[in-house]
């Protein structure tokens, strides 16, 4: 266990991203996170929605990419269109992700104080 919050978060995003196939693997990692920050739950809600935000990053790059290298419709409409549909789509990671990443980290504090 360390002091280091944005550490713990790493470790926690990591974790998240490795254990990906899970489908329950943002909340695993925050759990991570939140263990390894110890303390009170809202350090570790805190510190799960840093490492959910850790996480995110991936898909917003490879979201950003499909976004650039998809080939540009001849109308304009159809690329704002494809354009908010994509900024949407990468709203709705973030926000996932995050959000079941605190769940986590509340889950991960608890477990360390308790045991």
């Amino acid at each position: 266990m360390t002091d280091n919050t944005y550490l713990n978060a790493l470790i926690g995003a990591v974790t998240t991203l490795l254990l990906s196939f899970t489908g329950i693997s943002p909340v695993l990692g925050g759990a991570v996170a939140g263990y390894l920050e110890g303390g009170e739950t809202s350090d570790g809600l805190r510190v799960g929605a840093i490492s959910g935000a850790m996480a995110s990053l991936p898909a917003f790059g490879i979201l950003l990419l499909v976004l650039f290298l998809v080939p540009v419709a001849p109308e304009p409409g159809a690329v704002i269109g494809g354009g908010l549909v994509a900024l949407l789509i990468i709203a709705l990671v973030f926000a996932y992700t995050m959000a079941l990443s605190a769940i986590g980290g509340v889950i991960g504090a608890y477990v360390n104080r308790e045991l």
